[in-house]
């Protein structure tokens, strides 16, 4: 410690570019501090601490420089002073990493707003609500009540399908039906005017309606129909009732599901 003293060159001009840099320094620091306030202030959902720590933080780093230019004004050196800046650095980017990313996607996600709160989304195989937008997730509900924190990193760099973002939705319904006797074209047009006429189903988007399968005696049709986007659950429901009671009251043999199957890999005679 003697040395240290010993190996400073004290002098009127040090002391006054020290005095300078303090001052500097505390008015960097001051400016510094407010500027950072009011940019996680603009964040919705950071916490107060969370606010805090990066105000302090930022303080921190300023300070420390500012003690390590002035020392260097005395001629000591500042490199064991780099050294424990630099560790710090280091240890706070990898203790903070994980925090830093999730705290950026959710800036992100507030100024591009892909999303919002209300928004029916789809992420990381979950199908939910917006419920709220934070500094660390976005929270949805989904249609079974449960609430689930997505991290916004994990928002940000995967897959994100916002189904509400055009105030509409498309679902659809399988229709099996036996034909055996049965005139193809009013079998449609039954179809298509029951499912119109469902609750729920828009009125001003048309009611679609494409052939799968056509066998001896056994069709297969797809219904597709639009509806409010939070709605789908009770609007396919309606359509299935809707449709097979049309084709329940005109005695054909169906069977009409909004539990669409993929694709089979055998012939259709074959199934």
């Amino acid at each position: 410690m003697a040395e240290f003293w010993q190996s400073l060159d004290v002098s009127g001009w040090s002391l006054l570019f020290i005095v300078l840099t303090i001052g500097a320094t505390w008015l960097i620091a001051w400016l510094a501090r407010k500027g950072v306030r009011r940019v996680v202030e603009r964040v919705p959902g950071l916490g107060e601490t969370a606010r805090l720590l990066a105000v302090r933080i930022t303080g921190y780093a300023i300070w420390l420089i500012g003690i390590g230019v002035a020392l260097g004004f005395l001629g000591a050196s500042i490199q064991p002073l780099i050294a424990v800046a630099i560790i710090v650095g280091v240890v706070l980017v990898l203790v903070l990493r994980g925090v830093a990313d999730n705290f950026t996607s959710g800036v992100l996600l507030q100024t591009r707003r892909p999303i919002a709160v209300g928004d029916e989304i789809e992420s990381d195989g979950i199908v939910g609500r917006v419920v709220e937008l934070n500094g660390r997730s976005v929270v949805v509900r989904t249609s079974d009540g449960q609430t689930v924190h997505l991290p916004n990193a994990n928002v940000m760099q995967g897959t994100l399908v916002n189904n509400s973002a055009h105030g509409a939705r498309r679902s659809a319904a399988e229709v099996r039906v036996v034909t055996h006797d049965v005139d193809v074209d009013e079998l449609r047009a039954s179809i298509v005017e029951a499912a119109g006429g469902a609750a729920g189903v828009h009125r001003h988007e048309s009611v679609t309606l494409q052939t799968i399968t056509r066998a001896p005696g056994r069709d297969v049709y797809l219904v597709q129909f639009w509806h409010h986007p939070l709605h789908g659950v009770a609007v396919r429901s309606s359509v299935v009732e809707a449709v097979a009671a049309a084709l329940a009251g005109r005695s054909i043999e169906a069977v009409v599901t909004s539990d669409v199957p993929p694709a089979p890999l055998s012939p259709p005679g074959k199934i």
